[in-house]
């Protein structure tokens, strides 16, 4: 495949958010009018690896051109319509082997790495251009340091890939997570309850701590704390005390801990990229507190409601920033590779849009600044120190 100028391969990767889409669509309609040609690639990394070297092979499952017809048609909506996967090229089990590719590869885990490179080759893809969190950007890495044009942006709803105080994804996830605590307090409240909320975060609590610092929740559990189960009921119990309705709210992140405890998992299994599904520390704490009002109420135990948020803070379509924030990073992209500049990451910081090297993301990681934004007496945001943050207060993220 060629193109008039060179050909720009596109890629999502790990959970879908809003503003995928978006993203896309800045890259493409940028590309084109630039006289390049876009392609997409389907499932994230797995379309690189399923892709059939040969003219007459069916590849249509695995990339498609794209278009402004096909771009402007998803670029308003949420998730991803190139859709993703979790796949990880370099730890590919055999069982996960496409069918052309079982007989050369015999080993239970095996680095496809070989055959995404020969891919990319085929289909003549000059920059290639991932859009996701630190697992598909590791691997970006992986494929920069082979020698592929790498420029990455960043997306992830837990907003902690490094080197960036935004990644797409994030202002949505706060702002659904806002509007559905504020919808469940009617329940809470109807029934004098404690309401028990568990957000998406394994290891940074932003998701957790901004939509409680804008008022949403009286208290938050994050990964970055180990908590005292006993002082989590002693606060909220007397936060229900002073609340005219006579209920209160904790956001508990898929990470947290207790105290001496560890992570909890749904089960057993694990991704190409080795993480074990978290689940099921909202139902956890909402037991144990349930259990312990007694003891702040004449001996009677107050009820809970619990309610995991999940997936319903990462679908539909995208706030404002998660549609103006893509359609920036996309032309970031677009300005570097038109430099003919590689291997970096469009980022936000300080308020300002840049770029910094892409293996920045290998052996770092992001979260929640503990002692500066948190107070583990309270187990709540610290409500001081604003001045000269980020648009979202946040990050332990040192350049």
């Amino acid at each position: 495949m060629t193109g008039k100028k060179g050909v720009i391969g596109i890629l999502t990767g790990g959970g879908d958010v809003p503003g995928l889409n978006p993203a896309i669509r800045a890259v493409t309609i940028r590309a084109l009018r630039e006289g390049w040609q876009v392609i997409g690639i389907r499932r994230g990394w797995a379309g690189l690896i399923d892709v059939e070297r040969d003219q007459d092979a069916e590849n249509g499952n695995n990339f498609q051109l794209l278009t402004e017809e096909v771009v402007n048609k998803a670029g308003r909506t949420g998730g991803t319509f190139l859709h993703t996967s979790r796949t990880n090229p370099s730890r590919v089990r055999r069982d996960r082997l496409p069918p052309h590719l079982q007989k050369k590869y015999t080993n239970e885990v095996n680095d496809l790495t070989p055959e995404v490179l020969q891919n990319l080759s085929f289909l003549g893809i000059d920059y290639l251009v991932p859009i996701g969190g630190d697992d598909t950007l590791s691997y970006a890495v992986r494929m920069f340091q082979e020698g592929v044009k790498v420029v990455a942006i960043p997306k992830t709803m837990d907003n902690d890939v490094p080197g960036t105080d935004y990644c797409i994804g994030f202002s949505t996830c706060v702002t659904r997570t806002i509007e559905l605590t504020n919808s469940l307090r009617t329940v809470a409240g109807s029934h004098e309850r404690l309401l028990v909320l568990e957000v998406f975060g394994r290891y940074a609590g932003f998701t957790a701590l901004l939509p409680t610092m804008a008022g949403a929740a009286n208290r938050c559990v994050i990964p970055e704390y180990k908590f005292d189960i006993e002082k989590l009921a002693d606060l909220l119990m007397l936060d229900r005390r002073y609340n005219p309705s006579k209920y209160s709210v904790v956001l508990v992140s898929e990470g947290a801990m207790f105290k001496g405890g560890e992570m909890v998992f749904a089960d057993k299994t694990t991704d190409a990229f080795g993480h074990a599904k978290l689940g099921g520390m909202g139902d956890l704490i909402s037991a144990r507190l349930k259990e312990l009002t007694a003891q702040h109420n004449k001996g009677r135990m107050v009820d809970t409601v619990t309610q995991k948020l999940g997936y319903l803070v990462r679908c539909g379509d995208p706030d404002a920033i998660d549609s103006i924030v893509p359609m920036a990073y996309g032309n970031l992209a677009l300005d570097l590779i038109l430099k003919s500049m590689h291997g970096r990451m469009v980022v936000l910081k300080n308020g300002r849009y840049d770029n910094i090297p892409i293996d920045i993301i290998a052996g770092r990681k992001k979260a929640v600044d503990v002692e500066r934004f948190y107070n583990s007496e309270r187990l709540r945001p610290n409500f001081e120190s604003f001045e000269m943050t980020p648009l979202f207060i946040m990050t332990s993220d040192k350049m």
